[in-house]
């Protein structure tokens, strides 16, 4: 049996194919024009040709006459039979890929035909022995650009002029459907002797074969129709009008282009690919940075990314459009513009910085802004995904989730189900009276660990991590800078009531973060305090040496503070800027460029924490030296003031653990009061005392905090005689 005959009884067996018949039909019809040109065959090359074993190697003079009695150009393969048979036509059957190549490319019933010849040795090689034996090359086993016009052509004149269609720009190519190619062993060959083949990614549509293009594979994604609009950023009406004008343009066959703008995660592949599932279309998702990355020939590959689409009639979403911004004077950027005009589809692409590929073609781009997704929305999706695991949290603590972390769906799906499986390894916890039903009292601490992780992580790459380890009994201030902090944190937890609730996004365009200056001497508990923020809000605290931030090079400064900022943007943290004198000392007179420049860098940095819309801390030993410009537009300045007596007996009875084995005999209060060391300069008495008394004996005693003492005293360049000392801490035996 014939593959002609397999799939012929293929399709009789399963009618509701309808491309099996299709193909047998065309297979059918390359059968008895290929039969034609076999029988003249012999004529062509004479009689005598089968019987030459060494033919193909010299040229022998009957052949020099046969070839030289013909007439130039003349194709001599063609038959009747290519006028008499019946070509392509709409019948209101099922359209089948090939009509739909057709139809949809625009293509003659020419190039029908030569997709026909290049589709058969796909399907069975026993064309590929045919058309050898046609072209008289045994080496030939594609077929030529020569044998097809010989086929198909009446006349010279049609054969002159048909060759067109194998142009760059004619459609075949244009739309990469063929390729050509050398034969075998062949150097420069002519444009009659190229060889022509169909794409692979063609063989495979006709034969309804729905993968993605192997070349196209690292940087898409086919997502198969899912209606998950519930868990779009946007709201129901923008919604709803986005739906209707997507559909309509799909329906009419007219070019829609739309432009999702906002910064990253916050919604918008999530929202396409709803609107996608919602008119029952699948949806190809590209990553443009990754396509412009590994493409050397990007022209080529957004070509097939156009074609991708057009080919599972998918809607097309472009991820990281903010990479053509790089390209747009370059060939890469204006040939995806000129791709873009020309497209009759539906294109979506997104971006965090609004559109700037201009062209001389009018696009028509439609921006679409996405903002993130308000309290309400993510306390709506922490219930949803909840309540799917059979878990649920108290009012009370599900709006300290949610006003915390500023997620989008797919996070929060992620972190409730990292916390469901974290919970599920501890052993279970006995329920306790008025505990909500499926609600672990452990819960909380896991989804909020959860959140932490799933939050973005680029920051970690940019700044320290800190892990929270005090409390606010460990901080030792005065009321007002205690009740500040407090402010601080309050301020966090009430926002989605005032700005969302209360409505005062609407009348503010900056300023909706938390920006707070801790001021005061080394020491004083700065640092501490804001890991007793960040452990009393449950985010992550990262570190930021400014240090390493500013740089001498015109312009890396800024670079610098904005790949933060950005990243800080996704991360769910607090920004913490240590010894922010380093950037932010009082903008200086401009008396020459470095000094324009520096300002520029303040400048900058003002604007972006103007900006900000998360928390940032920032610390300053010298409050005289920041600009006034600056203090002002900061939400908080927290005064930590060098701690007075008082204060430090506090800081001495808290800075050692209860299971520290400290002698009765220590005076705290006589260390307060002999000694003017700021909380820092205290912890490292301790902890130098506690390693002292480790080593020598079992208990920490007045000998081991004087040597720490001492030891400090010369690290801050300052020195005290040991009576001296002795005396201070009335020990006789150090006085010895």
């Amino acid at each position: 049996m014939t593959l002609t005959d397999t799939i012929l009884a293929e399709a009789e067996s399963q009618p509701n194919r309808p491309y099996l018949t299709a193909l047998i039909s065309a297979l059918q019809r390359l059968d008895n024009l290929l039969q034609q040109a076999l029988e003249a065959a012999p004529q062509l090359h004479g009689a005598e040709a089968a019987d030459d074993l060494y033919r193909g190697l010299y040229v022998s003079p009957q052949e020099v006459e046969r070839l030289l009695a013909r007439e130039p150009a003349t194709p001599l393969l063609y038959t009747a039979e290519v006028d008499a048979a019946t070509r392509l036509t709409p019948t209101g059957e099922p359209e089948t890929r090939l009509d739909r190549l057709w139809r949809g490319l625009n293509l003659t019933a020419f190039e029908i035909d030569l997709i026909l010849l290049a589709l058969a040795p796909e399907l069975d090689r026993r064309y590929e022995r045919l058309y050898a034996y046609l072209q008289d090359h045994v080496s030939c086993r594609r077929p030529s650009i020569d044998l097809a016009l010989n086929l198909l052509c009446p006349d010279v004149v049609a054969k002159l002029d048909r060759r067109r269609h194998f142009d760059p720009e004619a459609p075949l190519r244009r739309f990469h459907l063929i390729q050509l190619g050398p034969p075998p062993n062949t150097d420069n060959p002519t444009f009659l002797a190229q060889q022509f083949m169909l794409d692979p990614q063609i063989v495979r549509f006709l034969l309804h074969q729905d993968a993605l293009d192997e070349r196209l594979i690292r940087f898409t994604e086919l997502l198969s129709p899912f209606d998950n609009l519930t868990e779009s950023p946007l709201a129901a009406e923008p919604q709803r009008r986005l739906l209707s004008l997507i559909e309509q343009a799909w329906q009419s066959g007219q070019p829609l282009r739309l432009y999702f703008q906002g910064l990253p995660e916050t919604g918008q592949r999530e929202t396409m690919a709803g609107l996608a599932g919602a008119l029952g279309l699948p949806l190809l998702v590209v990553d443009l940075v990754q396509a412009l990355a590994h493409s050397p020939d990007s022209r080529e590959i957004f070509q097939l990314i156009f074609r991708e689409a057009w080919l599972h009639n998918a809607l097309l979403y472009l991820e990281g459009a903010d990479a053509l911004r790089e390209a747009q004077n370059l060939p890469a950027g204006k040939q995806f513009r000129s791709l873009l005009a020309a497209d009759s589809g539906v294109t979506v692409l997104s971006g965090t910085e609004s559109w700037a590929l201009a062209g001389p073609e009018p696009l028509g781009l439609i921006p679409v802004r996405f903002e993130r997704p308000n309290f309400v929305q993510r306390r709506t999706w922490w219930q949803t995904h909840l309540a799917r695991l059979g878990l649920a949290l108290p009012p009370a603590e599900l709006d300290r989730l949610t006003g915390r972390f500023r997620l989008t769906a797919p996070q929060i799906a992620e972190a409730a189900l990292t916390a469901h499986h974290t919970i599920r390894l501890r052993p279970a916890a006995p329920a306790q009276n008025g505990q909500t039903k499926n609600h672990d009292p452990r819960l909380s601490e896991a989804l909020f660990a959860a959140a932490r992780g799933h939050s973005g992580q680029q920051l970690a790459a940019l700044a320290h991590k800190i892990s929270p380890r005090y409390r606010w009994a460990d901080l030792v201030l005065p009321d007002d800078s205690l009740r500040q902090l407090r402010e601080i944190c309050q301020r966090v937890a009430q926002r989605h009531r005032v700005f969302e609730d209360w409505g005062f996004e609407h009348k503010l365009s900056l300023g909706k973060g938390v920006n707070a200056l801790f001021a005061g001497p080394s020491g004083t508990g700065k640092t501490m305090a804001a890991e007793i923020i960040a452990h009393e809000l449950g985010l992550d605290l990262y570190k930021i040496d400014l240090s390493g931030v500013v740089s001498k090079y015109i312009g890396e400064t800024e670079k610098n503070l904005d790949r933060i900022f950005t990243a800080a943007e996704d991360s769910n943290a607090i920004l913490f800027f240590d010894e922010a004198d380093a950037l932010f000392g009082k903008r200086s007179e401009v008396r020459d460029s470095h000094d324009r420049y520096a300002n520029i860098e303040i400048s900058y940095l003002l604007q972006k924490m103007e900006s900000y819309d998360g928390i940032a801390i920032l610390t300053t030993n010298l409050r005289q030296n920041l600009d006034d410009a600056f203090v002002r537009r900061m939400a908080f300045t927290v005064h930590f003031p060098f701690p007075d007596e008082e204060s430090r007996l506090r800081i001495w009875q808290g800075v050692w653990p209860a299971e520290a084995p400290l002698a009765a005999e220590i005076d705290l209060a006589g260390l307060a009061h002999q000694f003017k060391l700021s909380g820092g300069n205290i912890k490292n008495v301790a902890l130098a005392a506690a390693f002292l008394a480790a080593e020598t004996g079992d208990r920490i005693e007045t000998r081991h905090v004087r040597q720490a003492i001492r030891r400090e005293y010369q690290k801050m360049g300052k020195s005290i005689p040991e009576a001296e000392l002795a005396e201070r801490l009335g020990d006789r035996d150090g006085a010895e």
